[in-house]
């Protein structure tokens, strides 16, 4: 039982890999530092560590979809995130194609039960 268990583990971490890095992009539309980022992903129910995070951002910036701003006015320095124009325009695109597949995957879903009650 113990290696389905596993299975099942990484197969979810599989179709979270993905979400986190729409989730990310939806949430950096004003200028949002990684810990604030944390706590609202975790507060919206999607677990991630920081560990996890911000390589994550990284990458997300060295593409071109984020942008990394210093503020240093505040006692203790921060680097937010902000989405860039052609983060936008990604999140828009994985925001269609989110949609298209929720709908394929919730045709399927209806064409089970339905398979299943007749």
């Amino acid at each position: 039982m113990e290696e389905k268990q596993k299975i099942m583990e990484n197969l979810q971490q599989e179709m979270r890999r993905g979400t986190i890095v729409l989730c990310v992009l939806l949430n950096t539309g004003t200028e949002t530092y990684g810990y604030s980022l944390v706590r609202t992903l975790q507060d919206s129910g999607i677990e991630i560590e920081q560990n996890t995070l911000y390589p994550l951002m990284r990458r997300l910036e060295k593409q071109g979809f984020l942008e990394s701003i210093w503020n240093t006015e505040e006692s203790r320095p921060r680097k937010y995130y902000k989405r860039t124009p052609e983060g936008t325009r990604v999140t828009e695109k994985l925001i269609l194609e989110w949609d298209r597949m929720a709908l394929i995957v919730d045709e399927m879903k209806n064409k089970e039960n339905d398979h299943e009650n007749s």
